[in-house]
């Protein structure tokens, strides 16, 4: 697989990587550890040298999935995790103390049986925290050699660049795909601004890109789509018109939905790399195979035109999540 440069931050990784929430947290009950090991293991055989945790998901059996999964080819890849919540679960307050930014780093570098954090982001922008203090705490960790680059995700432009000044920020992650455009705004003109790379989440619109989600879909009642909006039954059957418009475009290339999505990320800048998430095999092939797939400039104004007649409905979060996402 092709290899990308997130900003100027010289961290080399794969053009796609693997988002390894879905393994542990989310999405339904948990991959069983042998099989999440493998498809973390079959990533790597396939080109993926970028994978993704947290302490939150889970909480924590991630990174030790992570951790066991990568350890005889550590050295060959790039492991990012998060910090940013109050004991590492997601459902408490936000907490990015510089204390806890350090107990944090202390634990997951156990946890992923490893010597150093190869991408360290703060998982939420934490109002009661100067972003200052966030971006120095780091600054700190990684004079010491324990943490090599620092990441912040769903932040907003101006505590980018708050935390840039004080340490430079090697990536942001944040939702960005064919249904969630809002980082074109003001977010992706400051990241290349700033030399920044970005490590879109959810390229795939939480699945639905794919064409395996519709109206009638059931989600398991552990799986936080129950609680999004835009996964209403309501608004997947209104959402349709997009899949559908994705799919021409795919039939037309000789790919699948899945494929076209992730392509039509690749091609907005070279800094982008999107981590999709999958607990299966066939799914994982599918997704590395976008980034053989070749998106014209004729291509990329038809994929234009056409998602300008549509009006993706539903927010991306219910009310008390969307207030922790940073402006």
């Amino acid at each position: 697989m092709q290899k990308r440069k997130l900003g100027n931050s010289g961290l080399e990784v794969s053009a796609i990587g693997l988002g390894c929430m879905g393994l542990s947290f989310g999405y339904g009950p948990a991959t069983e550890k042998t099989q999440g090991i493998e498809l973390i293991r079959a990533a790597f055989e396939r080109g993926v040298t970028f994978f993704d945790t947290a302490e939150c998901y889970g909480p924590f059996v991630n990174e030790e999935l992570m951790g066991e999964a990568v350890a005889p080819f550590r050295d060959q890849v790039v492991i990012a995790t998060k910090f940013g919540f109050t004991d590492g679960d997601s459902k408490q307050p936000l907490d990015s103390r510089p204390e806890r930014i350090r107990a944090v780093a202390e634990a997951s570098l156990k946890r992923l049986k490893t010597d150093r954090i190869d991408l360290f982001y703060q998982h939420r922008v934490d109002p009661n925290v100067p972003i200052e203090d966030v971006a120095g705490t780091v600054k700190d960790l990684i004079r010491e050699g324990k943490v090599k680059h620092f990441g912040l995700s769903e932040a907003g432009a101006q505590s980018i660049r708050r935390a840039h000044a004080v340490q430079p920020v090697a990536a942001l992650q944040s939702e960005y795909s064919m249904w969630w455009r809002e980082p074109e705004t003001t977010v992706l003109p400051t990241l290349e601004e700033l030399g920044i790379g970005f490590v879109p989440f959810s390229p795939l619109g939480k699945g639905f890109l794919t064409g395996a989600i519709d109206a009638n879909t059931t989600f398991d009642k552990t799986d936080f789509r129950n609680v999004v909006p835009r996964f209403s039954e309501e608004n997947r059957k209104a959402n349709a018109g997009l899949v559908e418009v994705v799919g021409k475009i795919a039939d037309t290339k000789g790919a699948t939905r899945a494929q076209i999505a992730l392509a039509w990320l690749l091609a907005q800048k070279p800094w982008i790399v999107p981590i999709p998430g999958t607990t299966r095999l066939h799914r994982l092939e599918e997704n590395v195979g976008a980034a053989a797939v070749e998106l014209s400039a004729e291509d990329l104004s038809a994929i234009e035109s056409a998602l300008q007649q549509i009006k993706v409905v539903g927010d991306r979060y219910p009310a008390h999540l969307q207030q922790r996402v940073d402006r």
